[in-house]
């Protein structure tokens, strides 16, 4: 089955989707053997990885676009995508769907921010006019090859414009036909009671640690009604917290025994990364060949 029509399932699916947000390749493993069913990676964590920067627009297309397709290639998994403001209008709202579909990407998201855009949880956000995403909207959807990729519309009107503006958009977003939408950072749990009530649609939430949203269990946001909730930030925040100590402790004592414990060992990375998988078919080819030339000889 196709990584999009099993997202798609995932995401219409009675019980919510939890999606464990990555940074990379080796995150992306890190989640596929624990079990998730699918995985998100957004532009935060993304510009964190690649550049050590914040997430305000500093990574173009073709940048994540790449990232994701590395991603793609390493796990099986569904990948949704952060398909930011479409890097432009509705020509290069179009190329990114068509971007992101060449790289692998089950699933991505087109939000209603004025370009540069910030982290939904950050201050100082601006949106576009309406019909300007709406217009966006429409070309994410057209320009799909795979009818079963899902397109999710995000908006971040709640904090400049308020809840009633916010919800009428993404009212609209459905209509146009967007099959997953977000109403970014409400900060209460009865606006987002009240976000799942009014919008016909499957809902996604995003916890981040230290934003403006409760977080709250997945039980607990399936019972207010959400299909998806997403943690895009949590993996980051794990690896810069695990990376600070491991590098004190070496600056400090000149070895990394006191965190040992907290390390994988060479074996048990080198098994997480598929080592023994790729000796296996080396091995392989290399007796394929041996067999060939010997019933030459």
């Amino acid at each position: 089955m196709r990584r999009t029509t099993r997202f798609r399932r995932l995401v219409e699916a009675p019980e919510i989707l939890v999606l464990p947000g990555v940074q990379d390749a080796l995150t992306a493993k890190i989640a596929a053997a624990a079990g998730f069913s699918a995985i998100t990676c957004g532009g935060y964590a993304t510009t964190a990885t690649l550049l050590g920067a914040p997430d305000t627009s500093q990574l173009g297309l073709m940048e994540m676009a790449d990232h994701y397709a590395r991603l793609c290639d390493a796990v099986d998994l569904p990948l949704f995508a952060d398909g930011d403001t479409g890097f432009g209008n509705v020509t290069n709202v179009r190329r990114t769907v068509r971007a992101y579909e060449r790289a692998g990407v089950a699933g991505l998201f087109i939000e209603d921010q004025v370009f540069p855009k910030r982290c939904g949880h950050m201050a100082g956000k601006a949106v576009v006019p309406v019909e300007d995403m709406v217009a966006k909207l429409k070309a994410a959807l057209d320009a799909r090859i795979d009818g079963d990729l899902v397109i999710m519309a995000r908006t971040d009107a709640l904090a400049v414009e308020g809840i009633d503006a916010a919800i009428e958009r993404a009212r609209l977003y459905r209509e146009v036909g967007a099959d997953l939408i977000f109403v970014e950072a409400p900060r209460s749990l009865a606006d987002m009671a009240r976000i799942c009530r009014e919008i016909d649609a499957p809902q996604l939430a995003n916890m981040i640690q230290g934003g403006l949203t409760p977080v709250m269990t997945a039980a607990e946001l399936e019972a207010v009604g959400f299909a998806v909730v997403t943690h895009p930030v949590a993996t980051s925040y794990a690896i810069a917290g695990a990376v600070e100590r491991l590098m004190r402790t070496l600056r400090e004592t000149g070895s990394t025994d006191a965190v040992a414990h907290e390390l994988y060992d060479f074996e048990r990375f080198n098994a997480l990364v598929g080592l023994p998988a790729l000796r296996e078919a080396e091995q392989a080819d290399l007796d394929f060949a041996r067999e060939t030339l010997r019933g030459r000889g």
